[in-house]
C-alpha cells in the first residue's frame, strides 16, 4: 500500500472511532461546562510533514510549528486563522543529483514552506473528547536554498531540478543557469480532521490533527500531509 493511501486509511478509521466516542460522551445542554465554551480560540502545535508526489520526489520528511487563533460562533462553528512554518528534508537522491552536478559531496540544501490560511472549523466537542473537520485557503510561500550555487550543464530534465528552481528546455535542464536559491508565493488550500481530549481545566485541550496542504505552482506543486500534535484553548 502506498504511504498516502495508508495514511488516509488510518485517518478514516480514527475518524469513525472518535466520532462514535464523541457522540456517546456529548453532555446535555444543562450539563455543559460554560468554561468549555469560549468565544475565542488559540492553538499552538508541532507538525510532522509527509510529502506526497510530486513533492516527495525532492523532499521526504519535514518538521515545524504552527500557531493561530480565531472566533467561535458557538460550540460547533468557528473561524481559525493559522500560521504554519515547515522545514523539509531533501531526499538522498535529490542531494546526489546536485552534488554530482557541482562535483561537491558536501553540498546541502534547505526547503522551507510557510503558509498563512483562514479556515472554517466544524466541531463536535464532548466533555472529555472531541472531533472536528477543518478547511480553508490562503497564501503559501516556498523557499529553496543550496549551500553553493549550481551551474547547470547538459542534464536530463527531472522534477527534482525544477523543484530547486531550474528550468528545462526540450527535455534537458537549460544550460548555464546559476541557481543558489529560489522562492515562490501563491495560493494554497487545506483540509483535514482533528481529535481533541480535555487537558486539565476547561477549555484547555490536547489535539491531534491530520491536514492536507496543496499549493499549485507552474514549476512543481507542493503537496503535504501535516500530522500535528499540540494544545488549544
Amino acid at each position: 500500500m502506498k504511504p498516502g493511501n495508508c495514511v488516509a486509511s488510518v485517518v478514516a478509521i480514527l475518524a469513525i472511532a472518535s466520532w462514535g466516542a464523541v457522540a456517546q460522551s456529548m453532555p446535555s445542554a444543562a450539563e455543559r461546562d460554560t468554561e468549555d465554551n469560549p468565544i475565542g480560540n488559540v492553538h499552538v502545535g508541532f507538525p510532522i510533514a509527509i510529502p506526497l508526489n510530486p513533492t516527495a520526489r525532492a523532499v521526504h520528511l519535514g518538521f515545524g510549528f504552527n500557531v493561530g487563533g480565531g472566533y467561535n460562533f458557538n460550540r460547533q462553528h468557528g473561524l481559525v486563522g493559522d500560521f504554519l512554518w515547515t522545514n523539509l528534508l531533501p531526499t538522498n537522491e535529490a542531494l546526489a543529483q546536485l552534488r554530482t552536478a557541482l562535483g561537491d559531496p558536501s553540498l546541502h540544501a534547505d526547503v522551507r514552506v510557510t503558509a498563512l490560511t483562514g479556515n472554517y472549523r466544524y466541531e463536535l466537542r464532548g466533555q472529555h473528547l472531541g472531533a472536528y473537520f477543518i478547511g480553508g485557503a490562503g497564501l503559501v510561500y516556498r523557499h529553496t536554498s543550496i549551500t553553493k550555487e549550481v551551474v547547470s550543464n547538459t542534464i536530463q530534465c527531472d522534477p527534482t531540478w525544477i523543484w530547486w528552481g531550474f528550468t528545462c528546455t526540450a527535455g534537458t535542464v537549460t544550460q548555464n543557469q546559476t541557481v543558489g536559491a529560489w522562492s515562490a508565493t501563491g495560493p494554497g488550500y487545506t483540509g483535514g480532521i482533528g481529535f481533541t481530549a480535555r487537558a486539565g481545566e476547561p477549555p484547555y485541550r490536547f489535539y491531534a490533527e491530520s491536514r492536507y496542504f496543496y499549493a499549485p505552482n507552474s514549476r512543481l506543486n507542493t503537496q503535504l500531509i501535516e500530522i500535528t500534535f499540540g494544545f488549544r484553548y
